[in-house]
């Protein structure tokens, strides 16, 4: 019943608009990729959602935001937009360009208000480990600057269930670009829209303060996970909660 895939079209079950549940969106952030959602894809399935793991882009706030918003438009019935780290302003401003958004949740993730950029709220609070010496920087051909962070500190700030997948994940990592987490939010949808954090109470990447923070100011209801930035593979409390109760929002 569920699918990763970037086309929706071809993965959208009859059943599930009859049950009138969402299609989930899973949308990673930087320095990973859309296999990073498996745990979470497969604790859905579990549960009769549909999931779909948008592959973003990475490389700019206005077009990885448009990309994702052209994957769930293809969507018929509701969906749920789902952002990890970055990808919280990626969902913010797709959300404004559609009309099938029921929910948004965040988990670990920025939620920037209009005119704000990643860097700009990564800076409010203090721990974060994404800081110069812990990155490389690599020009692209397009002009633009790739990050890295260096495979040495990639557990200390990201984390994950093991050392092996840490080992994994480090030399696998996907690039942002510098100016993707320097780009600013354009549009945002309607603050009545129900929005849940998955706020993680270890986070050496985004500060937990930080989290708690902007998740306070947008109105958004926050459900606690005991872990590292990495969240999505440390079991259920980051899970179920985090992306089935965005309708008990009070």
């Amino acid at each position: 019943m569920t699918a990763v895939s970037d086309h929706p079209q071809q993965q959208n079950s009859p059943d599930q608009s009859a049950a009138g549940r969402p299609t989930i969106v899973l949308v990673h952030g930087a320095f990973a990729d859309s296999s990073s959602w498996v745990a979470v894809d497969r604790a859905l399935a579990a549960e009769g959602y549909m999931a779909i793991s948008v592959a973003n882009p990475l490389r700019g706030l206005d077009g990885d935001a448009a990309y994702t918003a052209s994957v769930a438009a293809t969507i018929d019935g509701p969906v749920v937009l789902v952002g990890h780290s970055y990808a919280g302003g990626v969902i913010t401003q797709a959300a404004a360009a559609l009309e099938n958004v029921v929910g948004l949740v965040y988990v670990a993730a920025f939620i920037p208000e209009i005119g704000e950029t990643a860097n700009d709220l990564n800076a409010r609070f203090p721990g974060s480990l994404l800081v110069p010496e812990n990155l490389i920087v690599r020009p692209t051909a397009d002009g633009k600057m790739d990050l890295y962070i260096r495979p040495e500190r990639f557990g200390d700030i990201v984390g994950g269930p093991s050392s092996g997948a840490v080992v994994a994940a480090a030399i696998a990592q996907r690039t942002i670009t510098v100016e993707a987490l320097g780009g600013a939010l354009r549009e945002a949808p309607a603050r009545s829209l129900p929005m849940v954090q998955v706020a993680a109470q270890d986070d050496h990447a985004v500060p937990t303060q930080l989290q708690h923070f902007i998740s306070e100011r947008a109105g958004a209801h926050v459900v606690e996970a005991d872990c590292g930035h990495e969240c999505r593979c440390c079991g259920p409390t980051s899970r179920p909660e985090g992306s089935s109760s965005w309708r008990a929002r009070p």
